[in-house]
C-alpha cells in the first residue's frame, strides 16, 4: 500500500520534540491525520568496564513515574555524529570514555508514533574520563556482571526497551 503526505502542521515545538500531525492520502483513496513525535535520534551504549561488567544507570524517569535501570544514552544534538554523541554521552552518564566504539545497529524506538533512531554502540577499552551530567540528570552507575544482567532481566527488573534490546544487539555479537 502506498501513502502520500498531502500535509503536515507542526502542532508543537518543545527543548527534546516536536510534534506534526501529517494529513496522509493511502492509494486506496482513504485520508488519514496521523500524530508524529519529531526527534532528532539518539544513542544507546553497553559500556563493559576491563572486569566484563556492563555498565548501567538507575535513574528516575518522571514519565514512567519511577526510577528505572537502563544502559547508558542520549540525545543526539543538531548536526553531531552518532559516535561522538555516544563518547560524549558515556563520559556523561557513566564517567568513562570509550577509547574503542563499535557500532552494533539500530533501532526506530516507536516507529507507530515518533521519528526517533537509535544507534546501538558497544563502549570498551574505558578509561576514567568524566564530563559533567546534564543538568537535569540525577544518575548512579550500576556495574553488572553477565549473571546479573540475566537475574534483572529474568525478574523484570529491566523494563527499558532500549536497554533490552541493545543487550539483544549485543549479545548477538558475542554469541
Amino acid at each position: 500500500m502506498e501513502y502520500q503526505v498531502r500535509r503536515g502542521e507542526p502542532v508543537f515545538r518543545g527543548k527534546a520534540f516536536a510534534v506534526r500531525v501529517d494529513e496522509i492520502e493511502r492509494s486506496d483513496g482513504a485520508v488519514q491525520h496521523i500524530e508524529i513525535v519529531e526527534h532528532p535520534g539518539a544513542v544507546t551504549l553497553v559500556p563493559v568496564d576491563d572486569q566484563g561488567r556492563v555498565l548501567f544507570v538507575r535513574q528516575y524517569r518522571h514519565a514512567s513515574g519511577k526510577t528505572l535501570l537502563e544502559l547508558p544514552a542520549g540525545t543526539l544534538e543538531p548536526g553531531e555524529e552518532p559516535a561522538a554523541c555516544a563518547g560524549r554521552e558515556c563520559q556523561e552518564e557513566v564517567g568513562m570514555a570509550p577509547r574503542r566504539l563499535t557500532r552494533l545497529g539500530g533501532f526506530f524506538l516507536a516507529p507507530g508514533y515518533s521519528t526517533e533512531y537509535t544507534h546501538l554502540f558497544l563502549a570498551e577499552d574505558l578509561i576514567h574520563s568524566p564530563l559533567d551530567p546534564d543538568a537535569d540528570e540525577d544518575i548512579q552507575v550500576v556495574p553488572l556482571t553477565p549473571a546479573e544482567i540475566d537475574r534483572v532481566v529474568a525478574e523484570g527488573e529491566l523494563e527499558d526497551a532500549k536497554s533490552l534490546a541493545g543487550l539483544e544487539l549485543a549479545r548477538r555479537r558475542f554469541a
